[in-house]
């Protein structure tokens, strides 16, 4: 500890806290489950993507400047299926395993898991991250494709850079070792590791973390925002904004940083999706919590 913490209120839920090489941290405990939590400083960023970028798509464009003006706390990982059943008792993921993301958890496990904290703990403010809030967290102070730097897409499944830090359709079959075998990823063309076939969801924290000490921020499951949106996500607004709302209008919520079946071009700090998935593909959506 070098005294950056004694300008903080410690959180009433934190069960330990202190600095590392990331910065600030403080630990949930639930039923013997820790969720370790980063902390988020305020700042400013570019959001969205240029025309330049490798798998820019047209609702990224309009790239706008974003000035967040308090930070916030954010899990270091996606909530895991031994986290969700320590706090509501069930787990709708595909993929079982304590370790892993929760999967096929849509926008009602969130909210249910959320209030459940919030009974937990009362004087606490759990949330789902706007995706502001997000991209930002993922970036971690970077303005490229990805927080270790752009990606060369060599084939729609194919992007090595990423294998690093993220599982995704060109590496999700990599030592997976569940008897649920997942999805066939041999009809993607072009992928990275093409000697294996069956994929799905990793344990958390296998890749490398950003400069913030945040894990799996890329690929793995889709993170499901605050923000909800039509059948695609709206186009920035192209001039600044301060503290963005969430978006509130729109059947789906906006989903981010790509899964392990997502094409090389999805798994990007700027690409944006929806939560509309058919239910035979949803184990790849799960969440991360925010409180502040």
């Amino acid at each position: 500890m070098n005294g950056t913490m004694s300008v903080f209120e410690v959180p009433s839920w934190a069960v330990a806290y202190g600095e590392d090489r990331f910065g600030l941290f403080a630990d949930l405990e639930v039923m013997g489950v820790v969720q370790r939590m980063r902390w988020i400083p305020p700042g400013t960023f570019v959001q969205g993507s240029p025309k330049h970028e490798a798998g820019h798509q047209p609702w990224e464009e309009k790239a706008r400047i974003v000035h967040l003006t308090r930070g916030f706390w954010l899990g270091d990982t996606p909530v895991t299926q031994a986290h969700l059943e320590a706090v509501t008792g069930s787990n709708p993921s595909r993929f079982k395993s304590d370790d892993r993301p929760v999967d096929r958890a849509r926008y009602t496990v969130a909210m249910e898991f959320l209030q459940g904290l919030r009974a937990l703990f009362p004087n606490s403010r759990w949330r789902l991250p706007n995706e502001a809030e997000w991209e930002y967290a993922c970036r971690a102070g970077t303005t490229s494709a990805t927080y270790v730097g752009d990606i060369v897409i060599e084939g729609n499944c194919n992007a090595p850079r990423l294998d690093e830090i993220a599982w995704y359709s060109g590496n999700a079959g990599l030592n997976f070792e569940l008897g649920d075998r997942g999805h066939d990823l041999s009809k993607w063309s072009a992928r990275d590791h093409d000697d294996e076939q069956w994929g799905g969801t990793h344990p958390v924290k296998q890749l490398a973390p950003n400069a913030w000490g945040l894990y799996d921020m890329l690929g793995n499951v889709w993170e499901t925002c605050e923000d909800r949106c039509g059948q695609m996500p709206a186009e920035y607004a192209p001039n600044s904004v301060t503290d963005p709302r969430p978006a509130a209008d729109g059947e789906w919520h906006v989903v981010r940083g790509g899964s392990w079946f997502s094409l090389a071009a999805a798994v990007r700090a700027a690409y944006r999706d929806y939560d509309g998935f058919p239910s035979e593909v949803d184990d790849e959506l799960g969440f991360r919590i925010a409180e502040g």
